[in-house]
């Protein structure tokens, strides 16, 4: 790799711990809001992948979710418990890849907290159903993909990128250790 493509890269790769990696799960999955939840599968006919919507993600970068306990991601997460989330909020920035242990509760005060009206198309008894459960996801790694400047920025240089014919990379990615 010639010395320019190698500074290109490292201008574009910054790894993230703590605080910033809180921030950035934040900041991509108030983006992106829905995730592919992924787990071992303990059945022929569950897959391990499911979409699933996030509730709330807490200031130790927890992910919260809202699930049926009787699902396949309810009986997958209890057998095991590490789980992968993977985010794309646009078609080309906002990616988010994480790995960590998921955590199933009945807590009926913290799944009131977590309620939101339109739920009650798959929980028809409403907030008080006795199916709920909550799917908490403490992350441990990750990887994101994003750009630096906004979507806005990035798709302006790809344009210009591609009337001048050069590379205009706005991208910035990197690994997440909470």
């Amino acid at each position: 790799m010639d010395s320019i493509n190698q500074n290109q890269s490292e201008q574009n790769h910054e790894n993230l711990d703590s605080v910033s990696a809180i921030e950035k799960i934040k900041e991509l999955t108030g983006i992106a809001k829905t995730c592919f939840l992924c787990t071992t599968p303990t059945a022929e006919d569950s897959n391990g992948t499911r979409p699933m919507n996030v509730q709330e993600v807490d200031e130790q970068g927890t992910l919260w979710f809202l699930v049926a306990n009787d699902s396949h991601t309810y009986r997958d997460i209890s057998l095991n418990s590490d789980v992968k989330l993977y985010f794309q909020g646009s078609p080309h920035s906002d990616f988010l890849f994480l790995e960590g242990i998921a955590i199933l509760s009945a807590d009926k005060v913290r799944i009131k907290e977590l309620w939101n009206p339109i739920m009650k198309t798959w929980f028809t008894e409403g907030v008080d159903d006795h199916r709920i459960a909550i799917i908490k996801v403490s992350p441990a790694t990750g990887y994101y993909w994003d750009n630096k400047h906004g979507n806005v920025i990035a798709a302006l240089k790809t344009v210009i990128g591609a009337a001048v014919g050069k590379t205009l990379d706005d991208s910035i990615e990197g690994d997440i250790n909470v």
